[in-house]
């Protein structure tokens, strides 16, 4: 059962809104901790060595964000002046400000990627373009789930074939939603995982940690990015009090993302009924997310927080719905019912 919204409100702009559990709060207030600068803090470390197993990885680091995570692996991974191959609307390209142009001195290739994947023939194609002039690709991006294609998953066989596509150069998985991604498909993070040289993790989404993400890779490359985590501002000290927040994240959050999953496929029967045309297919809602298409995107939005439900656009015309642990099965009827009166 969700937690009643404080407000009244049904927020499903983000799962970034989720607030910490109880379990969360006790967590933070008991926490051991250290200076995390000197490599001191001990819930820091576990917190680390946690998500590292999870996702069968050598090494792990804390970041402050998911943002943070990416361009930590962009720098370690790319190197200046080359391409990174990534679909047009990962987070990495559209939703960072342009960070990795600016932060790493690379440019993207960019391929498409509306079904929510991309496609080794097009991650090829960008490789054999050194031969004729252009820039070397030293990096490939893949989101994991893609929010923007409405959070659909990879599957193992999608990333067998874009991995060996590659021909040995990193990938970097923004998994942000990764742990949505193995609720839904039934495949462990791990495996997931093993397909790509570096994975991040947001804490602070569906797994309702107050802050933080984590990037889990090689040894060599974590001791790198720790080094580009100072540099970006991003060294914390007593950081424990949050990373137990992470810990409790970690333990007791994930196997419950299977309701935000049911209840973002409710919404999205409501939005297939109300929009036929929209775009919102209930069968291909697999984890939290329901994206839709609308002439008139921000009427959409207006209509429904008249009605106390908060929705948000992530493109134009496109009206973005979220479910987490905050919102119940009350408020997605709430929901539902503003939604089938919309003009």
């Amino acid at each position: 059962m969700a937690p009643p919204s404080s407000s009244g409100v049904v927020d499903l702009r983000s799962d970034t809104v989720t607030r910490p559990t109880a379990e969360m709060r006790r967590a933070m207030a008991e926490a051991e901790v250290g200076d995390d600068g000197f490599g001191e803090d001990p819930t820091v470390a576990e917190l680390e060595a946690l998500y590292a197993a999870r996702v069968g990885k050598e090494a792990a680091v804390f970041v402050p964000s998911g943002t943070m995570a990416n361009q930590i692996a962009v720098r370690v991974l790319a190197r200046a002046g080359t391409a990174v191959v990534a679909g047009h609307k990962e987070h990495v390209v559209a939703f960072e400000a342009g960070a990795a142009a600016r932060n790493s001195a690379v440019q993207f290739h960019l391929v498409p990627d509306a079904d929510g994947v991309i496609q080794p023939s097009d991650v090829a194609y960008a490789l054999s373009l050194a031969a004729y002039h252009q820039p070397e690709v030293s990096l490939v991006c893949i989101e994991n789930t893609h929010m923007v294609s409405g959070g659909i998953p990879w599957t193992l066989e999608q990333l067998d074939a874009l991995r060996a596509a590659t021909d040995g150069v990193n990938v970097h998985m923004d998994g942000a939603r990764l742990f949505n991604a193995e609720v839904a498909t039934g495949t462990p993070a791990a495996s997931m995982a093993s397909r790509v040289t570096t994975v991040m993790t947001c804490l602070s989404k569906g797994l309702c940690a107050p802050v933080g993400s984590l990037l889990a890779g090689p040894t060599a490359v974590i001791d790198a990015g720790r080094i580009e985590r100072k540099r970006f501002g991003g060294g914390m000290r007593q950081a424990g009090i949050v990373a137990a927040a992470g810990i409790v994240a970690l333990r007791t959050m994930v196997d419950r993302l299977a309701e935000d999953h049911a209840r973002a496929r409710r919404l999205a029967e409501a939005v297939a009924d109300r929009w036929p045309d929209g775009g919102a297919d209930p069968a291909r809602t697999a984890t939290n997310i329901v994206v839709f298409s609308h002439p008139d995107a921000a009427a959409v939005v207006a209509h429904l927080a008249g009605h106390g439900v908060l929705a948000d656009t992530v493109d134009p015309g496109v009206v973005r719905l979220v479910t987490h642990h905050d919102v119940g099965d009350e408020e997605i009827e709430r929901a539902v019912v503003a939604i089938a009166k919309a003009p």
